[in-house]
């Protein structure tokens, strides 16, 4: 079992650093359950970087979903992340359902489709970002976790859409616009001149800064009422809003071809800030 928790702590220390650290702050006894949680984030968002074809990853995808709604004790075995998963969902009976929607909204990452509309970017954002906030809230504190589903859907809104935007230049590479199509044509550019990187590309940036803004608002104005024992859950909110500070002050069009990044010591001082106190 070592092994295993090493493995998994080692897949989100390398894939999703800002959630490792973020998980550092919760109490030791349900650390694992919320690394397991991140590695089987990680894990399904990097289908499509290794498996190139869309088939081959939807088989891929349903293979977690048959491991996942299995009862068997055996299930997973002999894949670590799996076993780690598993593992958790048993120990803090975690709803079975949340995950295989989470699968399911991630078959879109798996094509070229544009993305239709704001509604549905949301709801996209809801099944993956937000219900990964509210596992692990689950993880933390399941008594108090029912209680603020609501804010881990603003909450992970916000996480999800500035993720999307960090990626930006990988997704144009590849083709994949996930700008939805209404917010494009409210700005006056279509998804091939959006992937292009036409000048109008800009004004979609930052339609889509505004649009993670507001949910990142929607969060923090009921962000106070948080109890100490869900904060780890929500805490890389803190470098969500300060990777949209830095794209919100350069240039519109600077995030279509260039990451925005944060040093490894801005963002351990923003988690330790933050961990010492509740949102206000």
């Amino acid at each position: 079992m070592t092994d295993t928790i090493t493995t998994v702590m080692d897949t989100v220390r390398a894939t999703d650093h800002d959630r490792y650290l973020s998980a550092l702050y919760a109490p030791a006894g349900r650390r694992d359950a919320l690394l397991a949680l991140y590695a089987f984030n990680a894990e399904i968002a990097g289908v499509r970087d290794r498996i190139r074809e869309a088939l081959p990853g939807e088989v891929r995808l349903q293979w977690w979903r048959d491991v996942i709604a299995s009862d068997a004790p055996d299930a997973g075995a002999g894949h670590p992340l799996a076993e780690a998963l598993t593992a958790a969902i048993r120990q803090y009976n975690l709803p079975r359902q949340a995950f295989d929607n989470y699968l399911e909204a991630r078959i879109f990452d798996l094509y070229d489709d544009p993305m239709p509309s704001r509604t549905d970017l949301e709801g996209y954002c809801g099944e993956t970002a937000s219900a990964l906030i509210q596992l692990a809230a689950l993880v933390l504190d399941p008594a108090e976790a029912p209680q603020f589903a609501e804010l881990a859907g603003h909450a992970g809104c916000a996480q999800a859409i500035t993720g999307l935007l960090l990626l930006l230049p990988l997704h144009r590479s590849r083709g994949q616009c996930y700008v939805p199509t209404d917010i494009l044509a409210a700005v006056g550019v279509s998804p091939e001149e959006f992937l292009a990187g036409s000048p109008a590309a800009g004004r979609a940036v930052t339609a889509m800064i505004a649009l993670a803004q507001e949910h990142l608002s929607a969060f923090e104005n009921r962000a106070a009422m948080l109890p100490a024992s869900l904060r780890p859950a929500f805490m890389p909110l803190v470098l969500t809003k300060a990777y949209l500070a830095s794209m919100s002050s350069g240039d519109a069009a600077e995030p279509l071809s260039r990451t925005v990044r944060l040093s490894a010591l801005k963002r351990h001082w923003l988690l330790l800030r933050r961990a010492g106190r509740s949102w206000v």
